[in-house]
């Protein structure tokens, strides 16, 4: 009887110890189970409920006990798709104790986790799951089930779920997670899914919910949502309320129509790209960053107050126009495919990236910001419209040279949309005042007008003119800059300060800085100078203007007086009145001229007709000769006397420039002044607000640092740059466009290199621009260093004049075929005493009325000039 027994203990123990073996029948699970623990192979590892590395099956029987099963709280089966996949997970469900369960990258089914009533964490993806069974897993914390086939999500009941990822299980279409007050975390892209109910999830923070088929979103209770990703869904519309704490929103490729986002006040990034939206309310976000809204139905777009700004993406819309300025540190800018019309990126001193290809209706466009703009270049195609581009200085070649490549032979760029550097520059300004009673400068004196002010900042120097008022303004960048005023005569003038040193920005923008003139000595010193105001045509009235100044440091008295060739030309008019009028000559007193003073002489002469005797034809030239005189010794007199050379013309271009002394220059103006005028006329339908006249100066020809205004039709500054750039900027001239108040003009002096010999010829032509339009080039203006007996033929070959000497008559033979078109006759100093015009024939001239000396008799003809020497007895 005690046998029985015992063996039937026997059996109960042994049937007992078999009972308590986890029947695992996926092989490579249960290899992976009963790993040593210490080799790492990323495919297996184990901790205890105490948190230490543990060795599962603990009596070494190659099977896994239901009570070692029990003493595992970390489990992870993670496969890395080379050692094998798990494809059943049955005997899991022993592991109770787990609260961390990893089974990513295998092939598992299903999971039944209900008995592990612990786990907090569970990792799932990449598997095939099509059911998932979380039902009492109130401490689940953390649940990562992507990438598996999944169809039905309920998460009710697990409570403290805090994060969830079920993307990417394409069947899936119902997710209950709507108790789950304490998620915060929550991705569920790639599914099937229509709706989302998470409103009542007060602490959720990210949302994830993108490639879905989701029409709407209620998130007005989400009062800590931080980021929304709901892109590539087919949603409508989305109940924002107030989200303090919203700072990403992504909700690209959707059915949106209109968005309001005034409530979002901390919003950092949106992408609302490729919806249905018309407006778009982004005014006073500023927190906001980023902003793409490309591929949408905007046709205006407010970007107000948006400081921190650095991206915007707004392609493939319909925007006429956009207004950078509440975006003052906007790094990239995209906005190609729309219907813009004109872009200003001048504020954007940041910005270095631009792509603007495909705006067809593009007109203008102002990238003078003082920044590199890297990738602008080849982002400017297909905008056949382009007709203007502004620019730094610097970026002029560059843009220049992609607008050539494009082929925009319409497009002009330059720099004049405003007249200082674009970005962030500093500025010098002030004016400069003559101690005329050595007191000490103040209000009372008088300006000092048209100084030159060298600027240089040790490697870059330039030169600026100030206006006749006395007024500059001097643009710079950062760094320390040396400022010196230079004069005309710095012998007869003193300066205080002589020079002035400032840093930006160690000094404070902007700078104000007076200049105080007192003279140094006593020295008189007049000029004088004749500008055509309109051209000579026959029979017509020609408006003429002396402008005279004085140079020296003391108030002066005296007269101005005109020769002019009173057979051909008659007096009209003068403002102001003539003080004597005598033939060929015309005088003006002047009393209390003030140093740097300028008055002018406005008078009108009639021409002659080619019907009146002596008759004035095209191509005849109008000699002019004015003297300035006072009652004291002049120290410079060649500027005392002036001569105009003014060639007759029939028809003539109103923007033109002319050198005042002719096309023959006397050989004796090697190295000293010769003078420009420069005319420009208003020929649009529209006042001209800003005009520039560009000359670039041949420095082999001429001394720029000689240049000098010498009068103007308007108010005007002046800058040289670049060694032979010079810009006479008429900012703000508002010129007309009728026929009464549309010409303007700019006359300067340059002195000629003293290097020139005779035969020596110097052209220069200037550029004007009208606001943004192309410039207008004018006309070369050729002067050539001559002595009057140069030829262009041989005289003796087609002319014999006799008597030489002569007496009162000279006597002219023409041997040869040749046409005669006039005849001048110059005394030695190359001036202008007997004129011929319109003549064909001519066989003798009275020179009884000359004075006994030499003269040269010229010959205009269809084969040239010519001149031949003769003596008057």
């Amino acid at each position: 009887m005690k046998k029985i027994y015992f063996l039937l203990l026997a059996f109960c123990f042994f049937n007992g110890l078999s009972a308590q073996i986890v029947n695992i029948p996926d092989a490579r699970f249960k290899k992976m189970l009963l790993k040593t623990p210490g080799i790492i192979n990323n495919t297996g590892y184990f901790l205890d409920l105490q948190g230490k590395e543990l060795k599962i099956d603990a009596n070494n029987d190659g099977e896994i006990q239901e009570n070692e099963a029990l003493q595992v709280s970390y489990l992870s089966v993670h496969s890395d798709g080379v050692n094998g996949l798990i494809y059943s997970s049955e005997g899991i469900s022993k592991f109770s104790n787990l609260e961390t369960l990893i089974c990513d990258g295998n092939r598992i089914p299903s999971l039944n986790l209900t008995t592990m009533t612990k786990l907090k964490t569970l990792i799932c993806n990449n598997n095939q799951l099509t059911s998932l069974n979380l039902n009492g897993l109130v401490d689940l914390v953390s649940l990562n089930c992507s990438f598996n086939q999944l169809s039905a999500l309920d998460l009710n009941g697990s409570t403290n779920l805090t994060d969830v990822n079920c993307e990417t299980n394409y069947q899936l279409s119902f997710l209950n997670i709507s108790d789950l007050a304490n998620l915060k975390s929550l991705i569920c892209s790639d599914t099937k899914l229509t709706s989302l109910d998470i409103n009542s999830l007060v602490n959720l923070s990210s949302v994830i919910c993108e490639d879905s088929q989701l029409t709407s979103l209620d998130l007005t209770n989400l009062i800590n949502l931080e980021t929304l990703n709901c892109n590539y869904n087919k949603i409508s519309i989305i109940n924002f309320g107030v989200l303090p704490k919203l700072k990403k929103l992504y909700c690209l490729s959707n059915a949106l129509i209109s968005f309001d986002l005034s409530a979002l006040v901390n919003l950092e990034e949106f992408n609302c790209n490729y919806n249905k939206i018309t407006s778009l309310n982004i005014t006073d976000m500023a927190k906001l960053r980023g902003l793409s809204c490309a591929g949408n139905q905007l046709t205006s777009l407010k970007l107000n107050n948006l400081p921190n700004l650095v991206s915007l993406q707004c392609e493939s819309n319909q925007l006429t126009a956009l207004d950078l300025i509440g975006c003052p540190i906007l790094e990239v800018l995209v906005c190609y495919n729309n219907q813009l019309t004109s872009l200003d990126i001048s504020e954007l001193t940041k910005l270095t990236s631009l792509d603007l290809e495909n705006n067809v209706n593009l007109i203008s466009l102002s990238l003078k910001n003082g920044s590199p703009i890297n990738q602008l270049y080849n982002n400017l195609s297909n905008c056949p419209n382009l007709k203007y581009i502004c620019v730094d200085e610097f970026k002029l070649k560059k843009v220049q040279d992609l607008i050539n490549q494009l082929g925009y032979t319409n497009c002009q760029v330059n720099s004049y949309c405003t007249f200082v550097p674009g970005g962030d520059f500093y500025t010098v300004k002030g004016f400069t005042n003559f101690d005329e009673n050595a007191n000490g400068c103040d209000a009372t004196d008088i300006v000092f007008p048209s100084l030159k002010f060298t600027i240089t900042d040790g490697i870059t120097s330039g030169w600026l003119i100030s206006n006749n008022l006395g007024n500059y303004s001097i643009s710079a960048l950062s760094g320390t800059h040396t400022i010196v005023p230079v004069f005309e005569k710095p012998n007869y003038f003193n300066i205080t300060p002589s020079r002035v040193n400032i840093t930006f920005p160690t000094q404070a923008s902007p700078i104000v800085q007076y200049f105080c003139v007192t003279a140094n000595g006593n020295h008189t010193d007049l000029e004088v100078t004749l500008l055509p105001l309109n051209p000579a045509i026959p029979g017509f009235d020609a408006k003429y203007k002396i402008v005279y100044k004085n140079k020296g440091n003391a108030i002066k008295s005296g007269s101005v007086n005109l020769k002019f060739d009173d057979a051909i030309l008659d007096y009209v008019v003068s403002s102001p009145n003539f003080y004597s009028q005598a033939v060929d000559n015309i005088a003006w007193n002047f009393s209390g001229l003030k140093p740097f003073e300028s008055r002018e002489i406005v008078f009108a002469l009639n021409i002659n007709r080619p019907t009146e005797t002596p008759a004035v034809n095209n191509g005849d030239v109008l000699k002019f000769t004015t003297t300035i005189t006072s009652e004291d010794t002049d120290e410079t007199p060649k500027d005392n006397t002036f001569t105009l050379n003014q060639t007759v013309v029939g028809s003539f271009d109103p923007n033109d420039k002319t050198c005042l002394e002719g096309i023959t220059i006397t050989p004796a103006l090697i190295g000293e002044y010769v003078h420009y005028m420069i005319r420009f006329e208003n020929k649009g339908t529209y006042s001209a607000q800003n005009i520039v006249v560009k000359d670039l100066i041949d420095l082999s020809k001429f001394d720029i640092l000689t240049l000098i205004p010498t009068s103007s039709s308007h108010s005007y500054t002046t800058k040289i740059s670049d060694a032979n750039k010079v810009e006479f900027i008429f900012e703000n001239i508002n010129l007309p466009f009728d026929d009464a108040n549309n010409d303007g003009y700019i006359a300067f002096k340059i002195k000629t290199k003293p290097t020139l010999v005779v035969g020596d010829s110097f052209t220069n032509e200037a550029s004007i621009f009208f606001d943004y339009n192309f410039p207008i080039i004018t006309n070369k203006a050729t002067s050539t260093f001559k002595t009057l007996g140069t030829k262009d033929f041989e005289f003796s070959n087609y002319f014999i004049v006799y008597p030489n000497p002569a007496n009162e008559i000279l006597n002219i033979v023409t041997t040869n075929e040749i046409e005669v078109k006039s005849i001048a006759v110059y005394n030695i100093s190359g001036q202008l005493v007997l004129a011929f015009p319109n003549v064909k024939v001519i066989s003798k001239i009275d020179v009884s009325n000359l004075k006994t000396g030499n003269y040269f008799i010229k010959i205009n003809s269809d084969k040239g000039s010519s001149s031949m020497k003769f003596i008057k007895k």
